[in-house]
C-alpha cells in the first residue's frame, strides 16, 4: 500500500528532526568561545544546561497536546477520546529516569563522536528486554534473545571503531573509553524509564503526547533547579567550565553572548525534540511501529554520514560493520525479520505447516519501543 503525502511527510520529519537532534547538540559542543571573564576561549561544555532545553523541547509537546485538544472539540464530531484522569505524579519516576540518563548521555557526547553517541543508544534494547522480563513478567521470544545477543556483538564492534579512531580526535583514548561507557550506563537508566512507563503509566490510557509532556515539565522544573547547586559543586578535571564546577550557567550565556551560533545550535535541540516526539507519534498512529523503528535506525546513518561530511569524523571501515551488527540486532528484537519470513514461498500440499508457521511468528509478545 503506498504512503498518503502526509504519511511520507511523517517519515521525513521523524529522520530529519531525530537525526537533528543528536546534530545540534554535538554542533554546540564544538563551539569555543570565551566565558564570563572574557579572555580566554574554552569549548562549550554545559551537557546540564542542554539537558534543560532538551526537556523544554518536551515540555512544549503538553502545547500541542492542548492544541490537538482544542481544535477536536471543535469539531461536529470530536475524534478523540476523553482524558482519564491521572495523577501527575505518576509520571516524576519516569522523569527522574529520563533526567538522569539524558544528563549522563549529554556529558558522554561531549567524550566521543555524535556517530558512535546514536549507534551506542542501541544497547537499550538489551536492558529493556532483561528488565521486562525481571519485572514485567514478560516472556522474549528467540528472536529477541537472540537479537540481544546480536546487539552485544554489534556494541563490541562499535567500542573497537572507537578505539581504532581515537588517535584521528580531538579526544584522547581514555575520554572515548569513558563516553562510550556512560552511553551504556545511561541506556540501563532509560530501560528503568520505559519499564517504568509500560508498568504504572500506560495502564492509564494517557495521550503520547501528554504523557511526553508531562515527563518534560517535571524533568524541566527539576534539573534548571538544580543548577544552582551544580554551580557550587566542584567536579575536577571532569568539568569542562574553567570554574571547574559540575555546572556554570553563567558561563554558558556568556559564552553564548561571545559567540551567537551556539544559541542557534541550542535552538535546534529545543525545537528538535518537541517536533521528532510529535513526529514518532504521529508515524506509530498513522503507519505502524515498525516503520518508527526502521526510521530511527536510518537516523543513526544519516547523523553518521553528516558527521563524516562536516569533517567530525574519519572514516573506519569497522563502523560500518558496528552499524550493520546493530541493525540486525534491532530488527530481530523487534520483529522486522517477521514480514520477510512471510513472504518465503509456500508449497500447496504444506497449507497446515504455513499456518503454524504463521501462527509462531504472530507471538503475543511486544517489543517495547526504545524512543521517548
Amino acid at each position: 500500500m503506498a504512503w498518503s503525502r502526509y504519511q511520507l511527510g511523517l517519515a521525513a520529519l521523524m529522520l530529519l528532526t531525530g537525526s537533528i537532534n543528536t546534530l545540534a547538540a554535538k554542533w554546540a559542543d564544538n563551539f569555543s568561545a570565551a566565558g564570563c571573564s572574557g579572555k580566554e576561549e574554552h569549548s562549550f561544555q554545559h551537557p546540564f544546561l542542554q539537558a534543560v532545553g532538551m526537556f523544554l523541547g518536551e515540555f512544549s509537546c503538553l502545547g500541542v497536546f492542548y492544541l490537538l485538544v482544542w481544535r477536536d472539540r471543535r469539531r461536529p464530531e470530536p475524534s478523540m477520546a476523553p482524558s482519564q484522569p491521572f495523577s501527575p505524579l505518576l509520571f516524576l519516576p519516569p522523569a527522574l529516569c529520563d533526567m538522569t540518563g539524558t544528563s549522563i548521555m549529554y556529558v558522554a557526547l561531549n567524550m566521543t563522536s555524535a556517530s558512535s553517541f546514536q549507534m551506542l543508544r542501541g544497547s537499550v534494547i538489551i536492558f529493556t528486554g532483561l528488565l521486562s522480563v525481571a519485572f514485567l513478567g514478560r516472556k522474549l521470544e528467540l528472536s529477541q534473545w537472540l537479537g540481544i545477543l546480536v546487539t552485544i556483538v554489534g556494541l563490541v564492534v562499535v567500542g573497537l571503531a572507537d578505539l581504532h579512531s581515537s588517535h584521528d580526535q580531538k579526544h584522547n583514548l581514555s575520554q572515548v573509553i569513558t563516553g562510550d561507557l556512560l552511553i551504556v550506563m545511561a541506556q540501563v537508566i532509560v530501560a528503568i524509564q520505559m519499564v517504568l512507563e509500560e508498568k504504572f503509566v500506560y495502564k492509564h490510557d494517557v495521550h503520547p503526547l501528554r504523557a511526553v509532556g508531562t515527563e518534560g515539565f517535571f524533568g524541566f522544573i527539576i534539573l534548571a533547579l538544580l543548577l544552582v547547586p551544580m554551580y557550587y559543586i566542584p567536579a575536577g578535571s571532569f568539568s569542562g567550565n574553567p570554574r571547574r564546577t559540575l555546572e556554570d550557567a553563567l558561563d554558558a550565556f556568556c559564552q553564548v553572548g561571545h559567540q551567537p551560533l551556539i544559541v542557534l545550535a541550542l535552538l535546534g535541540n529545543i525545537s528538535s525534540i518537541a517536533f521528532f516526539n510529535f513526529a514518532g507519534i504521529s508515524v506509530t498512529k498513522e503507519i505502524s511501529a515498525t516503520t518508527r523503528m526502521v526510521l530511527d535506525s536510518l537516523r543513526t546513518l544519516v547523523i553518521w554520514a553528516v558527521s563524516l561530511a562536516v569533517g567530525w569524523e574519519t572514516f573506519h571501515g569497522l563502523e560500518i560493520l558496528g552499524f550493520g551488527v546493530l541493525l540486525v540486532g534491532a530488527a530481530l528484537y523487534n520483529g522486522l525479520h517477521r514480514p520477510l519470513l512471510t513472504c518465503l514461498p509456500r508449497h500447496t500440499d504444506e497449507a497446515s505447516t504455513a499456518a503454524e508457521r504463521e501462527g509462531l511468528l504472530r507471538g503475543e509478545s511486544t517489543a517495547i519501543n526504545s524512543e521517548s
